[in-house]
C-alpha cells in the first residue's frame, strides 16, 4: 500500500518520536537528544538515542535504528502498514484508502478475526455435552462461571471439531494454518486440529485482540501444555498473559507468576494485577514490557528448584529496567493457586505485605546454601553476598546491606564494602568491554547482512555511507551530486539501490528523510541507513566535501572494474590507467 508523502508528513508531525518512545522507554534529555536504556537489548549503560530533529532513533549498543514507524514496527511486532495504522489511531487520523491493500496486513486482520471466532467456539463448547469434561475441570479448580466468562476459557474436543466449524464459517485452511489452529498431516496430507481434548486459555493483547491460545490436557498425557507458535499477530517472548486486565488495575504494581492457572486464580481472588509469561521462560522483552506498566513487580514463583531458578532469572532481567522488585515466598512448596484455595485471599495478601525485596531474597536463599556456623561457611557466604551487593547501583543500598551483613556476621562493614567495590570495579570494566564488543559485533553483523559487499570494498563503502547519510540529512546536496555521480558508479549493491531511491524520490519532488524511506526497507536495512545518518552528523559538511566523497567513490568504482579488464571499454582505458598512476603517487 503506497502512502502519500503528505499523509506521512502529517502522521510523523502528530507522533513526535520522543513522545511515542517515552511510552516504552524511560529517557533523559541530553542537549538536543534524549537517551535511555535500549528496549531491544539488555544494557545497563544507556546507548539508545532519540533525535527529535530528524524524528529518528539509533542504539549504539545493538545497532537498531530508524524512524518512529520503524520503532513501532519493532517494539509492537507489526508490519509496516500496521505500524502506520497504530500511529494513525494514536493521532486520531484516518488511513488513506487504497484498494491494493497490503496482503500481509490483510492476513493479519484475518488471523485476528479467526482467533476471535475460535475463542467463541471453544467457550461455547464448554456448555455442551462435548465440553462438559472441561467445565467440570474448571469447577474442580474453584473457578466460577463469572471467571470462566471473564477469561473466555474454553474446551477443545477431539477430532476435527474446530476445523469443520471454521470451514462452515468460510475460513480457508491456509488461513487457519497461519493462525496455528490447524496443521497438515505428514501422512495423509490433510489438515487436523492442533488443540484436541484440552482446556483452552485464550491469550488476549492489550488492545483486546485474541492473538493466541494455550491448551492443557486433563489427563497425564504429554505434552501437558501446547501453546500457539509465533504468528503474524503473536510472538510469545513479547507478551504477558492477562496484561490486558492488569494494565487497567489501579495498582502501580504487577504480580508476576509462572503460569496461566496461577494468574486466573489470583484474579478471581481479587488480585487483578497478576500476569505471567506466555508459555516460555522469562525474557528481556518481558522485563521491558513490565517496566512500561508498573513501578514495582511482586514475584510469586513456585517454591521448587525450577521456581527458584526462574525467580533468580527474572530478578536479574527486571533489575536492568529499574523497577522495584519484591519476592513472595510460598510455604510448604505450594503454588499460588493452591495457597489461595487452601488459605484464602487474606493470607495471600499478608504474604505480599511481608514479602522481601529482591536483594533480601537473594541473601536469604544464599544463606540456605552455606553453613553460617563455620568460618569457611561464613567466608563463602560473604564472598557471594558481596557479589550480589556489587550489582547495586545505589551507594545507599550498598551501605545499608553492608551494615546488615556486618551486624549479622560480626565482620567489619568497611571490609565488606571494600570487597563490594573490588567486585564492582572488575564487573564495570568487564561489562563495558562486553558492551563495546557487543556494539561492534552487532554493527558489523548488520552491515554484513544488509551490505555484504562492504567488506570487500571498505574505502568505497565508507565513502558511500557518509555521502548517503549527508544526502538524507541535507537533501539540498542531491542536485550537486546527481551532476557528478551516476548510480552505476556506486560500488556496493545496497548503497547503489539506496542512492537511486533517494535521487528518484528527489526528482519526483518527494521527501527523502528516514521516515519516507521506511516503507521500502526492512528493519535491519533501516538500522544500517540510520547508522549512516548518525555518523554523518559528526561530519563537517560542505559542497566541496560532498564532491570529494563522490570522487572517491568514482575512483573506487574504476579500480573495481580493473578486476575484470575485459569489460573495460576502449575509451575508458586511459582514464583507468590515470587512476592507477594517481593511486601510486
Amino acid at each position: 500500500m503506497s502512502l502519500p508523502d503528505a499523509f506521512l508528513q502529517d502522521l510523523i508531525s502528530r507522533n513526535r518520536i520522543e513522545d511515542v518512545v517515552s511510552a516504552y522507554v524511560r529517557t533523559k534529555q541530553r542537549g538536543r537528544t534524549a537517551v535511555g536504556l535500549c528496549p531491544f537489548h539488555g544494557e545497563k549503560t544507556p546507548s539508545f538515542t532519540i533525535y527529535p530533529e530528524t524524528t529518528s532513533f539509533y542504539c549504539f549498543g545493538c545497532g537498531a535504528g530508524g524512524d518512529v514507524i520503524t520503532f513501532i514496527k519493532k517494539i509492537e511486532n507489526l508490519s509496516y502498514i500496521d505500524a502506520v495504522r497504530f500511529l494513525a489511531d494514536r493521532a486520531g487520523m484516518k488511513m488513506p484508502e487504497d484498494k491494493a491493500d497490503d496482503a500481509t496486513s490483510r492476513l493479519r486482520v484475518k488471523i485476528l478475526e479467526i482467533n476471535r471466532s475460535a475463542a467463541r467456539f471453544y467457550h461455547n463448547i464448554l456448555y455442551t455435552s462435548e465440553g462438559r469434561v472441561g467445565l467440570e475441570y474448571y469447577y474442580s479448580r474453584g473457578y466460577t462461571d463469572r471467571t470462566i466468562k471473564h477469561f473466555g476459557l474454553g474446551y477443545a474436543p477431539d477430532g476435527f471439531a474446530l476445523l469443520n466449524e471454521m470451514r462452515k464459517m468460510g475460513y480457508k485452511d491456509e488461513e487457519l494454518a497461519a493462525a496455528f489452529l490447524i496443521k497438515k498431516s505428514s501422512r495423509s496430507g490433510g489438515y487436523y486440529d492442533i488443540f484436541r481434548r484440552r482446556i483452552i486459555i485464550p491469550i488476549i493483547d492489550i488492545r483486546g485482540n485474541v492473538i493466541a491460545f494455550g491448551g492443557r490436557v486433563l489427563d497425564g498425557s504429554k505434552p501437558k501444555y501446547i501453546n500457539s507458535s509465533d504468528t503474524l499477530v503473536f510472538k510469545k517472548t513479547n507478551g504477558l498473559f492477562a496484561l490486558n486486565f492488569a494494565k487497567s488495575s489501579k495498582k502501580e504494581s504487577l504480580i508476576l507468576c509462572e503460569g496461566y492457572m496461577d494468574v486466573i486464580a489470583l484474579h478471581q481472588a481479587g488480585f487483578d494485577n497478576a500476569v505471567a509469561a506466555l508459555g516460555t521462560s522469562f525474557t528481556e522483552e518481558h522485563a521491558r514490557l513490565i517496566s512500561r506498566y508498573a513501578r514495582e513487580v511482586i514475584q510469586v514463583f513456585d517454591a521448587d528448584a525450577a521456581g527458584k531458578k526462574g525467580a533468580q532469572r527474572a530478578i536479574s532481567l527486571l533489575r536492568k529496567t529499574g523497577v522495584q522488585i519484591r519476592v513472595v515466598t510460598l510455604p510448604d512448596n505450594k503454588d499460588p493457586e493452591e495457597f489461595i484455595r487452601i488459605y484464602g485471599p487474606e493470607r495471600f495478601k499478608l504474604l505480599i505485605e511481608r514479602s522481601v525485596n529482591d536483594v533480601e531474597y537473594q541473601l536469604i536463599e544464599l544463606g540456605l546454601k552455606h553453613s553460617l556456623n563455620t568460618t569457611d561457611g561464613r567466608i563463602s557466604y560473604l564472598r557471594e553476598a558481596t557479589k550480589i551487593l556489587s550489582q547495586l547501583s545505589s551507594p545507599i543500598e550498598r551501605d545499608v546491606y553492608a551494615s546488615k551483613l556486618s551486624d549479622e556476621l560480626s565482620v567489619s562493614k568497611q571490609a565488606i564494602l571494600d570487597q563490594v567495590m573490588r567486585y564492582k570495579k572488575t564487573d564495570t570494566k568487564q561489562r563495558k568491554k562486553r558492551e563495546l564488543s557487543h556494539a561492534v559485533r552487532n554493527s558489523e553483523e548488520v552491515v554484513r547482512k544488509v551490505n555484504p559487499e562492504a567488506g570487500e570494498h571498505l574505502r568505497a563503502a565508507r565513502a558511500e555511507e557518509e555521502l548517503l547519510g549527508l544526502l538524507i540529512l541535507h537533501p539540498d546536496y542531491i542536485d550537486i551530486i546527481c551532476e557528478n555521480l551516476e548510480p552505476d558508479s556506486i560500488v556496493t549493491r545496497f548503497n547503489r539501490g539506496l542512492y537511486q531511491c533517494i535521487v528518484e524520490r528527489h526528482r519526483q519532488g518527494k521527501m527523502t528523510e528516514l521516515s519516507f524511506l521506511a516503507a521500502d526497507y526492512h528493519d535491519d536495512e533501516m538500522s544500517y541507513v540510520s547508522r549512516m545518518v548518525q555518523n554523518a552528523r559528526e561530519t563537517v559538511h560542505t559542497p566541496e566535501h560532498v564532491l570529494e566523497l563522490a570522487s572517491v567513490i568514482k575512483s573506487e568504482h574504476r579500480l573495481k572494474v580493473l578486476r575484470n579488464p575485459e569489460q573495460i571499454e576502449d575509451d575508458k582505458i586511459k582514464e583507468v590507467l590515470d587512476v592507477l598512476r594517481a593511486k601510486k603517487t
